[in-house]
């Protein structure tokens, strides 16, 4: 399909009373509805509970008006969802749901697309593939594409019998995983500052960067996400994707086109190049905290330890901080450093460039200190660009003093927003993959994150809890840092001054 034709399909969302569908997905579609980009469409949500089509459009309907910013035809939208009690492991259940996608097929006029969304619990992945293509649900005239959320495995072994499962239903090009970040504007500008601009791909290298930030902080707590939480942590359910993702497309080499299989290539290139951890180096390279109790916003909070269904003697990072080293002729001693937590001091994600310091700094000569030049990717929850510079105040002398060129983007708050959802369902519609990750970027990021995990799992941490809520994480975060002379840039507004 052209990528300027407006997509047809059928969308099957299984897991459609849940958060997700009910939070993102549908304000989502019923944005590129109203935007006019989708054409000919129909959709079933697909799960457990028992619901009239009548109920359910009701479900979407509020759905929109409470998440999205429903307006026109909202009616005329609710009336292509349908609604089908399912048993994900009953044969029966698929034959009959195959039975209601080939009648809406014909009415909808759809061209035997089909769009597989998996808004569910990663356990079910690998049986429902299974049984799309042992109950003939796969069998269609048009296209057909499988939609996941993370997390994919555990770690590397079960990520693989996952995606041997999921194989036998879809190749690797109908597979479209999705990670959110990806889907978010100033992520996927990264690209373009880069490859668009001049003034900054001769210094994207070893010889003018002296270190990269990627910071992603959250004030909340785990809240009702004890169960998965206590099974993840930080490293599996933000390092392992995210933070990856982003030090990935930082990183990479300038593709030959913006395609996907150029642009994924590139990236895949930056996991080889990465430097493994294994054994006593975590140590060296990777910190991890856990938060105690603390004030937020003047109310006191919960550790970590005293959240619902989270083990009193827990062992799971809610904080990771971590160095990496990309071995390769563009980076070579460049430290890239990582850190994500939940109750810090303030929610953002931002990405921070630091360039090296001028050769011969004349103006130290005069006892005044230059500002680094920085770079910093605001990407939430304000979006924008700021580049931080040295010039002279007006006046009579000839002082160095640090601006700011400030370009920003509407702010848009919230961590997946419909925003980042609505670009990714769309892309995955119209068949384009770049933001998606392929199963290469996911075994050799679970290889690279299973020796850390091995590590911390055979090593009970007694110092827990080590950080306060609303705290920018433990002690040994800023260590990491002051080994190799730098520090983490603050996350709310960079005031170089104060620095």
């Amino acid at each position: 399909m052209a990528h300027n034709e407006k997509p047809t399909a059928l969308i099957m969302i299984f897991g459609a009373t849940g958060d997700l569908a009910n939070r993102k997905l549908f304000p989502s579609l019923y944005n590129l509805y109203a935007k006019g980009q989708l054409d000919k469409f129909a959709v079933v949500g697909v799960a457990r509970r028992s619901l009239t089509n009548e109920e359910f459009q009701l479900r979407v309907k509020e759905s929109v008006t409470e998440h999205g910013e429903a307006a026109a035809n909202l009616d005329e939208f609710v009336s292509k969802f349908y609604y089908h009690s399912h048993d994900v492991t009953d044969s029966s259940s698929y034959i009959a749901l195959g039975k209601l996608a080939e009648e809406l097929d014909e009415n909808y006029r759809l061209d035997g697309n089909r769009i597989f969304y998996l808004a569910m619990a990663p356990e079910f992945f690998g049986t429902i593939a299974e049984h799309l293509k042992k109950d003939k649900l796969t069998n269609v005239t048009g296209f057909k594409r499988l939609v996941i959320e993370k997390p994919f495995g555990h770690d590397l072994e079960s990520a693989k019998v996952l995606n041997k499962q999921i194989r036998t239903a879809f190749s690797e090009d109908e597979i479209y995983r999705i990670d959110h970040y990806l889907g978010k504007e100033m992520v996927q500008n990264i690209e373009v500052i880069r490859f668009a601009n001049a003034m900054f791909e001769p210094l994207w290298n070893n010889r003018y960067i002296s270190n990269i930030q990627v910071t992603s902080s959250e004030t909340l707590g785990v809240e009702e996400r004890g169960r998965y939480y206590e099974k993840s942590g930080a490293l599996r359910d933000m390092v392992q994707n995210h933070m990856l993702q982003m030090v990935s497309l930082l990183a990479m080499e300038p593709p030959i086109k913006l395609t996907t299989d150029e642009i994924r290539s590139e990236k895949v290139r930056v996991f080889r190049a990465l430097r493994p951890i294994i054994g006593e180096e975590v140590n060296d390279y990777f910190v991890r905290g856990q938060y105690g109790q603390g004030s937020m916003n003047e109310k006191e909070v919960p550790a970590y330890r005293q959240e619902e269904m989270v083990d009193p003697d827990s062992n799971t990072e809610t904080f990771v901080a971590g160095k990496l080293m990309i071995d390769n002729f563009r980076w070579a001693g460049v430290p890239f450093y990582i850190r994500t937590g939940k109750r810090m001091k303030a929610k953002s994600t931002k990405i921070v460039i630091q360039f090296k310091d001028i050769p011969m700094d004349l103006y130290y000569q005069r006892e005044q200190t230059v500002n680094p030049n920085l770079l910093v990717i605001h990407i939430q929850p304000e979006e924008g660009i700021t580049l931080h510079l040295n010039a002279k105040k007006s006046g009579q002398g000839t002082e160095a003093t640090p601006v700011k060129l400030n370009y920003a983007n509407k702010g848009i708050d919230g961590l997946n927003t419909p925003e980042a959802y609505e670009k990714l369902l769309y892309d995955s519609l119209r068949g384009d993959a770049t933001n998606f990750t392929h199963w290469d970027e996911v075994a050799l990021s679970w290889s690279f994150v299973d020796n850390i995990s091995a590590v911390w799992e055979n090593t009970n941490e007694h110092s827990f809890p080590n950080y306060e809520s609303g705290s920018m994480g433990p002690e040994a975060a800023d260590k990491l840092l002051k080994n190799d002379g730098f520090f983490w840039w603050p996350v709310t507004e960079i005031d170089v001054d104060n620095c």
